[in-house]
């Protein structure tokens, strides 16, 4: 399972998204930050030989857009969480596969003192209720949920390098930390942090570098893009890792890809 903040897929298939794609063995790519819609995708990547894809574009052109990439063919197929303000924001889609429901996110990035970030709180509180509610109703029916995507939010000071400096920006403000811990506590989420229980006591692995000074050879990162699970389907992931690029040339995002390998 992969995800992957895109940052504009049609220029990502220009850079090297494709052929990252033909070579990935992934069984689920979840990406965001899309951009477009369908019809503006090359083929090739709108609907590839060997995939099933759902595409969910933002109803504001040229903004958001997520993704839903599966080698067999989904189930159900469901876009947005039943939220008045955000089901056409190109914010979120879910598909249920055998046992699973996994689902691409990408949640507001805010920026503090203007509506962007109290969009982004909205978005939060009415997404959390969603994931409780999804948690229990997979349960009911004996199914695992995989929410990947990019959170925009860093969870603790080893999720960003320079944690003293963003203490008041918008991914790392206490009310945002604190809302992941409650979608990561026991008693209310009971959601599953996968990259961090496999690398309980690193820096990083960060999978966002800013595009300015030297953010990304200095490695420089944020640790963004999560893999959330439930227990049961966190349990089975063996491995864990980010897909970062060998150069900085050779990026075709500002994220790199972040793979999960999980038993079945």
């Amino acid at each position: 399972m992969t995800s992957v903040n895109v940052n504009g897929l049609r220029a990502a298939a220009k850079k090297g998204f494709v052929e990252w794609l033909a070579n990935t063995s992934a069984d689920v790519l979840c990406l965001q930050e899309v951009r477009a819609e369908p019809p503006q995708l090359p083929e090739g990547i709108r609907q590839p030989d060997g995939w099933h894809v759902v595409h969910a574009p933002a109803a504001a052109k040229g903004r958001a857009g997520v993704s839903l990439y599966t080698r067999r063919e989904p189930d159900r197929i469901q876009v947005g969480f039943g939220s008045a303000e955000f089901d056409g924001s190109g914010r979120y889609v879910e598909v249920d596969l055998p046992g699973i429901t996994v689902a691409s996110l990408y949640l507001p990035s805010g920026e503090v003192g203007t509506e962007r970030q109290d969009e982004k709180i909205r978005f939060m509180g009415e997404f959390l209720a969603y994931l409780k509610a999804l948690k229990e109703r997979a349960a009911a029916d004996g199914r695992e949920v995989l929410v990947c995507g990019d959170w925009n939010i860093a969870h603790q000071e080893a999720d960003l390098k320079n944690w003293r400096g963003n203490k008041k920006n918008s991914g790392f403000l206490p009310e945002e930390r604190e809302w992941l811990t409650t979608v990561f506590g026991e008693t209310e989420g009971g959601y599953v942090d996968v990259v961090r229980t496999l690398h309980p006591d690193v820096e990083g692995p960060y999978s966002w570098w800013s595009y300015r000074g030297q953010a990304f050879d200095r490695d420089t990162g944020w640790r963004i893009d999560l893999h959330v699970a439930t227990p049961g389907l966190a349990a089975k992931a063996v491995k864990g890792y980010v897909e970062r690029a060998a150069t900085h040339a050779e990026r075709w995002s500002d994220h790199a890809p972040v793979t999960v390998v999980y038993d079945r």
